[in-house]
């Protein structure tokens, strides 16, 4: 599809946005071993002799240059390289990557630089020839400990090499994150309480902690299987919840757990309705301008995505994001966060006065869900708790006349 040009993005509209957002960078690598029978991501089993890398970097490159003018001069706080499984790139490829996005926009000195693992990936010395390469942040999806849970999800991993992973990321990088899942099929408490136990013993400074879902359009969609019931899984994040405590790390978003200095910059950047280029198959993107804010969606198959970027046309999707979503747009995000948003920032990243929210704001504070004073709004531990019912306050409000 064609894009419209800076110079029609920059028209005049109904936002006022007084300023940009933090700037991040999302790249997509969509391929994997296997799919996981939980996983809705756009991930594509890789079964070729090897992986396209070069070509696919290609199309990365010129799918970045086709963007370049919508965010020229800004600055660059994180890129966060997912997928799939990027580790299923050679640290070589993730260093072409990075120098040619370095190339091209400019970075943050700090720049958080993120690549997803796989321990199904994992090599010895490859995770720091991933540091050598520029990443300073490394997520290593182990899901589980327990081998028996593992080949429930599908993982192409085992618990000895899930050990082994978590290790070696913890000796090459100075803050890395360690995915889990719970309420899984025929999880048990005490098995969870040793999943939480065994990656705490491993220091792991970030944990990423999931309820499973059973999403549409998956494998156990359509074959469910037996899994902890609603109050055996509010118990499981209980125990979540003061576990992590008890050993030093602050739960500060939904499913995210960080010792101090630890939490990840790019899903803040997320959270706080920052801006983000998304890069590659599938990948989502949302951007603000002076009157507007727009979304941008990439060709989601891999090779059709190659192809079109490399003709200079990878977005599928573009679309402005309408003045009466930007409430709910901001609130699905920012109600995730512990601490809740700045009022102010909701201004300057929506471009809509606070005035739009006050209806829902003052409803969301009498049912005991959010708590505010004159600077922020932040969700109670019933708020926590009722999640979807305190964002879905904020579906149907619009601005005062």
């Amino acid at each position: 599809m064609v894009v419209p040009d800076l110079a029609h993005l920059m028209r005049p509209g109904s936002l006022q946005l007084s300023a940009s957002p933090p700037l991040s960078l999302y790249v997509h690598l969509p391929w994997c071993l296997k799919k996981c029978p939980y996983c809705d991501f756009n991930s594509h089993e890789f079964g070729g002799p090897e992986l396209p890398e070069q070509r696919y970097l290609d199309a990365l490159v010129a799918d970045l240059d086709a963007s370049l003018p919508l965010v020229w001069g800004r600055t660059v706080h994180s890129i966060f390289i997912g997928g799939g499984t990027p580790s299923l790139f050679s640290p070589q490829a993730i260093d072409r990557l990075l120098a040619d996005i370095r190339a091209r926009l400019r970075l943050t000195p700090a720049c958080e630089i993120t690549l997803e693992a796989n321990p199904g990936t994992f090599e010895r010395d490859r995770f720091r020839a991933f540091r050598q390469a520029g990443v300073t942040r490394l997520s290593v999806g182990v899901q589980s400990f327990n081998d028996r849970h593992l080949l429930a999800l599908g993982r192409v991993h085992d618990r000895a090499q899930a050990l082994a992973a978590v290790e070696e990321a913890a000796q090459a990088f100075d803050t890395f994150n360690l995915d889990l899942m719970y309420a899984l099929p025929g999880q048990t408490q005490a098995e969870l309480d040793q999943d939480l136990a065994t990656a705490l013993d491993l220091a792991a400074p970030h944990i990423s902690i999931y309820h499973l879902t059973i999403e549409p359009n998956t494998y156990f969609a359509k074959f469910p299987p037996v899994v902890p019931d609603q109050d055996t899984a509010y118990d499981m994040l209980d125990t979540i919840s003061a576990t992590t405590r008890e050993r030093g790390l602050q739960r500060y978003e939904v499913s995210a757990y960080a010792r101090e200095g630890h939490r990840c910059w790019h899903n803040l950047n997320y959270w706080q309705f920052g801006d983000y280029l998304g890069i590659g198959a599938g990948a989502h993107g949302k951007l603000s301008f002076a009157h507007r804010v727009v979304r941008q969606v990439r060709h989601r198959e891999p090779r059709l995505y190659m192809d079109k970027a490399l003709a200079g046309d990878a977005v599928a999707m573009h679309t402005e994001v309408a003045r009466g979503d930007l409430p709910f747009e901001f609130m699905l995000n920012a109600l995730r966060l512990r601490e809740g948003f700045a009022l102010a920032h909701f201004t300057e990243r929506t471009g809509l006065p606070i005035g739009a929210i006050g209806a829902a704001l003052d409803e969301a504070q009498r049912r005991g869900l959010l708590a505010r004073d004159l600077h922020r709004a932040w969700p109670t531990e019933r708020g926590f708790d009722f999640l979807s019912d305190l964002q879905s306050l904020f579906l149907a409000d619009t601005e005062p006349g």
